[in-house]
């Protein structure tokens, strides 16, 4: 774990280094409000040849808050200078998770020399996509649920569907285990930073070969989406699993080997 400044701005990251040089590392964004800790369920399976690289958003976590605001645009430079000062210049995987599967996309056009191979989990195309229900999406406007165990597992079934109807405080603990929350208004940054854009205008720019990962009860990212990104990116293929949002999460161990599979094609 260690925090470094990159154009302006500092970041707090960290490496699971893998035991396999020629392997490439996998470069993991995570979704809205959630810091790097979030994702050790998912670095726990992922095999330990692979070096993994995860990051705190600015203003999430322990990234301190932006002085001013930043856009997909502008970010994506910064996670590319990340990875230098990490001492990884060659191509990387990336992994983006939810919000962060906006960025991974955006980073896949804007560095594609810098990106191997792309997954996309439980993500869409922004602005233009089939969107949730009015009640899921309002849910998503607050960090509430990164700040209040139980009002997570209250609402845990709803938004994020699969077994976190059945089990709900498995949410509350993923959430909430180990997590470092930042302030308030880095979420809302980082909310504001994908308001209005859309990959569908170049999403046939997205050369790598991309595994498209979603679940068929997610109730933020519809299917459907999925199914939509996969047919129109060049070289896409789709992975529906049974279950919802946060399955890469809380079902690690059934969907790291999915994603191995893919990675070592």
């Amino acid at each position: 774990m260690r925090s470094l400044t990159v154009q302006g701005r500092t970041i707090r990251a960290a490496v699971r280094p893998g035991s396999d040089d020629a392997v490439p590392p996998l470069l993991l964004m995570n979704g809205i409000g959630a810091s790097l800790e979030v994702l050790q369920p998912l670095v726990d399976a992922l095999d330990p040849r692979r070096t993994v690289v995860r990051f705190d958003v600015p203003g999430v976590g322990g990234s301190p808050r932006p002085v001013v605001p930043y856009v997909l645009s502008t970010l994506s430079p910064v996670v590319a200078g990340l990875l230098s000062r990490l001492g990884y210049d060659e191509p990387v995987d990336v992994l983006g998770l939810s919000w962060g599967g906006g960025l991974a996309q955006h980073f896949a056009v804007q560095h594609r020399r810098r990106c191997r191979k792309l997954v996309l989990a439980a993500t869409a195309t922004g602005s233009l996509m089939v969107p949730a229900h009015p009640r899921v999406l309002a849910r998503m406007l607050t960090p509430r649920r990164h700040r209040d165990p139980d009002y997570a597992r209250r609402i845990a079934g709803d938004i994020y569907g699969g077994t976190m109807r059945t089990e709900p405080e498995r949410a509350a603990a993923v959430l909430h285990a180990n997590t470092r929350v930042g302030p308030r208004r880095g979420y809302y940054y980082q909310l504001a930073s994908s308001a209005g854009w859309s990959s569908l205008p170049f999403l046939r720019l997205i050369r790598q070969p991309t595994l498209v990962v979603a679940g068929d009860d997610d109730p933020i990212i519809p299917v459907v989406n999925a199914r939509l990104m996969a047919r129109l990116l060049p070289h896409g293929r789709l992975h529906v699993y049974p279950g919802g949002h946060i399955a890469l999460i809380t079902e690690a161990q059934e969907l790291a080997p999915v994603i191995e599979r893919f990675l070592d094609e």
